[in-house]
């Protein structure tokens, strides 16, 4: 009895609720895997639907075993999300995106995540502002009206990642990850400058000044992303050449990449611009720099956790979704659910329809290259795959209206429910149509003209046409020779801008970042191994 007492003591410290919560949660994660597994081929369905029935149906559950009280095992926590689930998410996208078609069409990338969500947050946050008075909500201020427009504009990128193929849809693929991300990283950047700013006093200057915290954010984040990518593979580099251990360089890897995040955070920049973009460094740099094992360890571990996190998070966001407290808190009557919720997204299909068809005509009319085009189906595709909405949107509607003491309470929990039905709409019925549309819309058996081999060649005619004008002539018009490469280079960047953007870097990445920072080329020394034996040998 003593021994028992004992026993019982020692667990007193743990809550009993949060380990029930923790039981529930893991076998609804491995009941995922297993249907995911069943489901793989199934052409309507992926692990985010699937997942957000699942939890949907848990939720339903402990909602009748509580007799009706209370649906909730574990509160959404925005900590939870942004510190633990949303960073190995980003970073291992960064660390698996195939680089070259990404930076192919980083120009269309940034028009879209960028300009695209500007646009977007403007039109939200008009629309709500002119029609919810209408419906009844009358208690949102200014602030709030933009926020809604921030948190609208955050498409669902883990969906995304799941509903699309990085082989079969490379150009797609890489637009709308690419924007999508770019897109989650604005949203949370407006979103935090419109919390910034002091709505008490509007003038002209607050649109110049809005504009000014979001470039400051968006391009210090960036900065900051690359450079702990590049320490990341500089100090593997050096301080385990000749001594390499796996678990180090896998723990080192894994920490400096959080530790990019935690950092942007704590300045107040976007961690998911900086997680993002060290993995895209850390996959250029360090992956290389570590032996052939780590390589493996890292790839693997990296996906598995982001495999995890997304699972985890639309799970999460299903059994939240049949949270009784909330629909309680709020009086509104279904109608009113109704006209909140198909206002939100229908201003969601208008502010995505308005910048993604007007942007891809605008550089269809400055790429008029032969096959360059983006045609009409791939637009559609790309308006369509961005209409789902995820856990960033609820993340900030919960941040944005969850603390109301200075609003009405009712108009916010109406404003969070609504925004979970936009969620759970657009992510069951967007998420598993937009495979087959794919499959009816595009046509898989017309190949591109322009292949990702074409553009070896064109590189290397690019070279060619470096040297020969950058050579000086027999005829000793030095002064001609001077002026040439300066045209001929400029003509080139104005006639071929990817080509020799692309030219010029990996000409300035192989002359000075490679020597320094290692990447791709580099073998790492490893004791005991047959190169690290022969040098031994030759050394003595």
């Amino acid at each position: 009895m003593s021994h028992l007492s004992t026993l019982q003591s020692s667990s007193d410290f743990l809550s009993t609720t949060t380990i029930i919560a923790l039981t529930i949660f893991f076998s609804l994660l491995c009941a995922c895997i297993i249907i995911g597994h069943l489901l793989e081929e199934n052409r309507w369905a992926n692990e985010s639907i699937t997942a957000l029935l699942l939890g949907l149906c848990a939720g339903a559950v402990v909602l009748l075993a509580s007799k009706g009280n209370s649906s909730k095992i574990l509160v959404f926590s925005e900590d939870l999300f942004f510190l633990y689930l949303l960073p190995p998410i980003i970073f291992n996208a960064g660390f698996q995106v195939k680089k070259k078609q990404f930076f192919k069409n980083f120009t269309i990338i940034l028009m879209f995540g960028i300009f695209g969500t500007v646009i977007s947050f403007c039109l939200i946050s008009v629309g709500a502002f002119l029609l919810f008075n209408r419906i009844g909500v009358t208690s949102l201020n200014t602030q709030d009206y933009l926020a809604v427009g921030a948190i609208l504009s955050a498409t669902d990128t883990v969906c995304t990642l799941q509903v699309l193929s990085q082989d079969e849809t490379p150009f797609l693929y890489s637009v709308i990850f690419g924007e999508g991300v770019v897109n989650d990283a604005t949203s949370i950047v407006l979103f935090n400058a419109v919390q910034s700013l002091d709505f008490n006093n509007i003038d002209a200057m607050i649109s110049l000044k809005l504009l000014g915290i979001f470039l400051y954010l968006f391009f210090t984040s960036t900065i900051l992303g690359v450079v702990a990518g590049l320490l990341s593979a500089f100090i593997i580099k050096t301080l385990y050449f000749g001594r390499h251990s796996t678990d180090r360089e896998v723990a080192l890897m894994m920490i400096m990449a959080y530790l990019s995040y935690m950092l942007a955070e704590l300045l107040n920049l976007s961690g998911i611009l900086t997680v993002f973009f060290c993995g895209i460094l850390m996959s250029h740099y360090t992956w290389h720099n570590v032996t052939q094992s780590s390589r493996i360890t890292t790839k693997h571990a990296f996906a598995t956790m982001s495999f995890i996190a997304e699972t985890f998070i639309f799970l999460y966001v299903g059994m939240d979704a049949l949270d009784i407290d909330k629909w309680k808190a709020s009086s509104a009557s279904a109608g009113t659910f109704i006209a909140v919720s198909s206002t939100l997204f229908a201003l969601v299909l208008v502010g995505r329809a308005a910048f993604v068809f007007p942007l891809a005509n605008f550089i269809n009319c400055i790429r008029r290259r032969d096959g360059s085009n983006i045609a009409f189906r791939k637009q559609f595709i790309m308006w369509w795959a961005g209409l789902m909405r995820g856990a960033v949107t609820i993340a900030l509607s919960y941040n944005q209206f969850s603390n109301s003491d200075d609003k009405d309470t009712q108009d916010s929990a109406l404003m969070i429910t609504s925004t979970i039905i936009v969620v759970l709409f657009s992510t069951v019925v967007f998420g598993s149509i937009t495979k087959p549309l794919i499959e009816a819309v595009l046509l898989r058996h017309a190949k591109p003209n322009v292949s990702d081999a074409t553009d070896i060649p064109s590189l290397d005619d690019l070279r060619i046409m470096f040297i020969e004008n950058g050579e000086p002539s027999d005829r000793g018009e030095n002064q001609q020779a001077a002026a040439g490469p300066r045209r001929s280079s400029l003509r080139l960047l104005l006639t071929h801008p990817t080509w020799t953007v692309h030219y010029l870097w990996r000409k300035f990445d192989d002359r000075f970042m490679r020597p320094v920072f290692g990447g791709r080329g580099f073998v790492p020394f490893v004791p005991g191994s047959p190169t690290g034996a022969s040098d031994e040998a030759s050394r003595t």
